[in-house]
């Protein structure tokens, strides 16, 4: 490289670095505090109340595996489907407080949660109670280890499950 070259290179470098110090003028404003720092009505941020939501729900969803999965199987394993339909009713004992108004989407935090929960809270609470009567009756079903009514609990609980994604949840 030429010092011609060197000093037109230094000289490009120069005013890029103070185009970037000073700005073009089209740069976007520092962000507001986030909605997703909010504090909401429970002391959690929307952000860890939609981690937790998110957190119990896939502990549903195992469990819910682990059901179906040895249901599907040949030689079930009851033991396994046992404890699996005991965690449902516990991990979901709060569910309606795990959507608490202003932890949506438009809280700009990541969520398959639609607007209509908040829009219908009494529908969706009604849901989510049937929702917690299928799963302690599917628990007691396990418990007593007849799989063919064990299978019928599940299709049951299942179909409350379905019933409340179909209006409240997104991507389903």
């Amino acid at each position: 490289m030429t010092i011609r070259h060197t000093r037109l290179t230094l000289a490009a470098l120069a005013g890029l670095a103070l185009l970037g110090a000073c700005g073009s003028g089209d740069a976007p404003a520092a962000p507001e505090a986030s909605e997703t720092a909010t504090v909401l009505d429970n002391g959690m941020t929307v952000t860890e109340v939609v981690d937790a939501r998110q957190t119990h729900l896939k502990a549903v969803g195992k469990a819910f595996k682990t059901i179906s999965d040895n249901l599907k199987a040949g030689e079930p394993d009851i033991a396994a489907i046992q404890a699996a339909a005991a965690s449902v009713p516990s991990e979901t004992a709060d569910m309606a407080d795990w959507f608490p108004e202003g932890s949506g989407p438009a809280s700009g935090v990541k969520t398959d949660a639609l607007p209509a929960i908040w829009e219908n809270k009494a529908d969706f609470d009604s849901k989510i109670a049937d929702f917690q009567a299928a799963s302690a009756t599917l628990a007691s079903t396990a418990e007593a280890g007849d799989i063919a009514a064990i299978s019928e609990a599940f299709k049951a609980t299942g179909a409350t499950c379905k019933s409340c994604h179909e209006t409240y949840r997104a991507d389903d």
